[in-house]
């Protein structure tokens, strides 16, 4: 069992292979402290780097953080100004290259700036070989941006002849996602007190195990983060089965001594 320096204590054998948040409550919380709301955005990036980081430690191989939403291009233009040039600042490749974390992006990239989307692609490049984790932002998503794009990819290999409708099934579907190179997320986290996915990995969710906290994103630490994979460990996944099942198949694979 281990700590970290932090006191809820989690099985180092069990933590979730993908984390997947919403990080939620920037602008509330700069509003709480009588701050503009830039400052709770980047007060919410160090807290990326706190948890970026501390996932790696944990052993955890993939988090996905909703950072941008196709929605959010609908805020006053001079906040996604602001979003935009936080996104800059907070890719500092040190971070990945010191923790061994390779850095992705998904999201419909076409609507960046280009000096976003560049220094986008120079950190993908730059961090390709990292083996720990990897970090991914979904900048400029929604699912159903993503299932949109995934359909027309399917319906157009239709229309190609090198693909036939009999053969499109689950995989095809998750094969075409912007995520198709990582797992489902195993727990979903959303900060700041909102019961919703809000257009996030829906279809990558359907098992996900969902933890809603009221902890603004600005004030989410180690120890949140802690108490998250702690609920998640107590969780019994059962994917449709009962729990006899579930109880006879883990007996099944356990090795004899």
């Amino acid at each position: 069992m281990t700590t970290d320096s932090t006191t809820t204590t989690i099985d180092p054998n069990r933590i979730p292979r993908h984390i997947a948040i919403i990080m939620d409550g920037n602008g509330r919380w700069a509003k709480q402290k009588g701050y503009d709301r830039t400052q709770g955005h980047r007060q919410g990036v160090e807290t990326v780097k706190e948890i970026t980081e501390h996932c790696a430690r944990l052993g955890v191989k993939f988090l996905t953080l909703y950072t941008f939403s196709t929605e959010n291009w609908n805020r006053p233009a001079n906040e996604v100004a602001a979003l935009m040039g936080l996104v800059l600042d907070s890719l500092e490749e040190e971070i990945f290259m010191t923790n061994n974390i390779r850095f992705r992006m998904i999201g419909d990239n076409s609507r960046l700036p280009q000096p976003v989307l560049d220094r986008i692609k120079q950190c993908e490049a730059n961090t390709s070989a990292n083996t720990k984790m990897t970090m991914i932002i979904a900048m400029s998503y929604s699912s159903r941006w993503e299932i949109t794009h995934a359909t027309r990819q399917i319906a157009q290999k239709v229309a190609d002849h090198t693909l036939s409708l009999a053969d499109i099934d689950e995989q095809t579907i998750s094969q075409h996602l912007a995520t198709n190179f990582m797992p489902d997320p195993d727990l979903l986290i959303r900060t700041g007190g909102e019961l919703r996915l809000s257009n996030y990995l829906l279809w990558q969710c359907a098992y996900s195990e969902l933890y809603f906290c009221n902890t603004f994103w600005p004030d989410f630490n180690k120890e949140e983060l802690n108490k998250a994979i702690a609920t998640f460990q107590q969780r019994e996944r059962r994917y449709g089965k009962t729990s006899e099942q579930i109880t006879r198949q883990t007996t099944q694979n356990t090795p004899l001594s």
